[in-house]
């Protein structure tokens, strides 16, 4: 499929939560970056699934001590979700909430 194909970054994605979900926030914190930037790149900003990802990496973190950077992420995300997906949608509320 190749590295920049929408299921190789799925599950590229998918490691990362996983990771996150076994405390390995620092590794989950390097592959969301890494993949966040193929996705940019390939989709574009407001890509329900670049979203989703600089999502993921606003969590990771705050999970990683980082809380101002997080918020800042999450904050910017919620806006562009508001912007792409209506204010009410529930990937928005995820995110602002």
């Amino acid at each position: 499929l190749g590295a920049d194909h929408p299921q190789t970054l799925a599950a590229r994605q998918a490691t990362a939560h996983a990771l996150g979900r076994l405390g390995r926030h620092a590794e989950a914190h390097q592959l969301y970056e890494t993949v966040l930037a193929v996705r940019e790149r390939v989709m574009g900003p407001d890509h329900p699934d670049t979203l989703r990802c600089r999502h993921n990496l606003a969590f990771t973190l705050c999970r990683l001590g980082r809380p101002e950077e997080s918020w800042r992420l999450a904050r910017e995300v919620a806006d562009a979700r508001a912007r792409a997906l209506g204010p009410t949608h529930p990937d928005t509320l995820a995110t602002r909430y």
